[in-house]
């Protein structure tokens, strides 16, 4: 999963704004935690720019992701904006740090590519291991609704100078995965085009599903939002917030 798609994952997320995201997390540590963690945990980073602009904010951070193509995006992002997360590639269903954090961060719905609910588990334990007491653990996840009536089986396109890109999307409502074929034109030169293809998988996980796998994980589930707001999600949400931390 993401190799050359790191070369066009920026570009593809060119307007997310990272900084409200951020705004958003960082009230959640407020309204919730005990205290405004120092050092935070970015699980499944990506090219890292969550992580950085953390960084920006005064946190001290650690980006990790399973994609040194990801990560070598995300160094020279840093370095470009002169900030210094730690970036560490591994696996999140068995990474290992080399102490605890005070809080930890997994967006962009990353946890959806955890298909096995032993997987997610694992996941969650080491998230546990890691936080320290009183810390909080904030996560997305894309809901069942957005995968049935947004994502699934679904085409969606773009064509532009720079960039052009096809995404084909198959959802299997037995075991709730949703399969995604994507296809890359990226220019390099002249009228010369890279074209990179790309594979994934994503559950739609209920929301009963991910508190049961906290509560078998040794962490508190604290709250589920829709996202961006400070209500409980609707059978129409497409994003939810959740919000946990050690019992």
């Amino acid at each position: 999963m993401y190799c050359d798609f790191a070369y066009v994952y920026d570009r593809l997320m060119r307007d997310m704004d990272y900084s409200k995201l951020a705004d958003y997390i960082e009230a959640l540590f407020l309204e919730y935690g005990s205290k405004k963690p120092g050092l935070l945990l970015d699980l499944a980073c990506g090219t890292g720019s969550l992580t950085v602009e953390f960084a920006k904010r005064g946190y001290d951070m650690i980006g990790v992701d399973i994609s040194p193509d990801m990560l070598n995006c995300a160094l020279e992002k840093s370095a470009e904006l002169g900030v210094s997360p730690l970036w560490v590639c591994q696996d999140m269903r068995n990474f290992e740090l080399y102490g605890t954090v005070d809080a930890v961060v997994c967006t962009m719905d990353s946890l959806n590519y955890i298909t096995d609910f032993s997987d997610l588990k694992s996941v969650f334990r080491l998230v546990k291991n890691y936080l320290n007491p009183g810390g909080l653990f904030v996560f997305d996840m894309n809901t069942p609704y957005k995968y049935e009536n947004v994502l699934g089986d679904n085409v969606f396109y773009e064509i532009g100078d720079e960039i052009s890109y096809i995404w084909q999307s198959g959802y299997n409502p037995d075991d709730r995965i949703c399969s995604f074929d994507l296809t890359f034109f990226v220019k390099e030169s002249g009228q010369l085009y890279k074209k990179i293809e790309e594979e994934q998988k994503q559950k739609a996980w209920r929301i009963e599903e991910v508190k049961a796998a906290l509560g078998e994980s040794g962490l508190k589930p604290v709250e589920v939002l829709e996202e961006y707001t400070r209500k409980p999600p609707s059978g129409k949400t497409l994003r939810c917030f959740f919000i946990a931390g050690l019992p």
